[in-house]
């Protein structure tokens, strides 16, 4: 038995175009949020409480006080016997409650 004459079967250029696109092909991940309401809430909660706060820093400096405002990118400690602070948020390393 002879193998018969076999050819590859492709659409042509115009087939080929006239298909509808393919839903998935457009579609763009969608970015997550740039802030989360987790972060406002703990904010929030720890500045109406006025709860005493110990924050660490990325160089190993420890602070204490309360939070008195915060915003995308820094925190105000509010301090007894010490100046207030403005820290960065890119400086903390963590903080929890004192």
């Amino acid at each position: 038995m002879e193998p018969g004459n076999r050819r590859l079967i492709r659409p042509s250029i115009s087939e080929a175009t006239d298909r509808p696109p393919r839903k998935d092909a457009g579609a763009k991940k969608v970015m997550p949020p740039d802030q989360t309401n987790a972060e406002n809430f703990y904010y929030l909660k720890q500045m109406q409480s006025k709860t005493p706060m110990t924050i660490v820093l990325k160089d190993g400096e420890i602070l204490s006080g309360v939070i008195e405002w915060y915003d995308k990118c820094c925190l105000k400690l509010n301090r007894e016997g010490a100046p207030n602070l403005l820290i960065y948020k890119s400086n903390v390393k963590y903080m929890h409650k004192a």
